[in-house]
This record gives structure tokens, sequence and C-alpha cells, in this order.
């Protein structure tokens, strides 16, 4: 497996325990429907978040939430509209990058930025 993708894998297991930490509920992982895919849909306080995590292992080519495209919100966008019409109870929702840091000899850096838009 190349390393990029073990970086990923990381990461997402990461997220995952940042978010619950922050007392979000974990509702899917890797959220597929034809060609889009949501790293993680989580729910806190009756808002339905659709989270893009990107994770980095060294700052050589920016901070991970600089590698989100607009591409890449079109088809979180895209996936939400899928999503809802599968799951319609949500009301509230919000699109979110968490960004993740992880340097040798630091601790790990959390960037959560909440309600991207276009």
């Amino acid at each position: 497996m190349a390393n990029h993708n073990t970086t990923g894998f990381t990461g997402e297991a990461m997220a995952v325990l940042h978010l619950t930490g922050q007392g979000f509920t974990i509702l899917h992982q890797n959220w597929r429907h034809s060609h889009w895919e949501v790293d993680i849909i989580a729910a806190k306080e009756n808002v339905l978040h659709f989270i893009e995590v990107k994770t980095r292992c060294t700052k050589k080519f920016g901070h991970p939430e600089e590698a989100v495209s607009k591409k890449k919100i079109r088809n979180l966008i895209n996936a939400s509209e899928e999503y809802l019409y599968q799951f319609p109870q949500w009301q509230r929702i919000q699109f979110d990058i968490l960004s993740i840091t992880i340097l040798k000899n630091e601790p790990v850096e959390y960037f959560f930025i909440e309600d991207v838009f276009l």
C-alpha cells in the first residue's frame, strides 16, 4: 500500500476518535454513492455534518486543508443530496473539513473548519 494511503487511513481513524471526543456521533465512515464518497458523516446537536478529512505528515506541500478543492466540495454536496434523499429526516446540514497534521516529535495538530461553502 502506498504511503499516502496509509496516512489517509491513519488520519481517518484519528478523526473518528477526535470527533467523538468533541461530542459527535459518527453515523458513517467512507459512505459511498455512485462515484462520490464522504469520509465521515456525523451528527451533533441535531445538525448533520458531512466531513472531509485531510491528513499530512509534512508541511512541505502546505497545510492539509489547502488540498480540499472546489471539486471536492461539489462532490460532497452531490453526495449529501443523495444521502438526504435516503435519510430525509435531517433538517440542518453542514459541510466541514478536519485537517490533521502529524509531524515527527510534535503533537498531532487538528484544525476543524466548520460550515464551508463554495
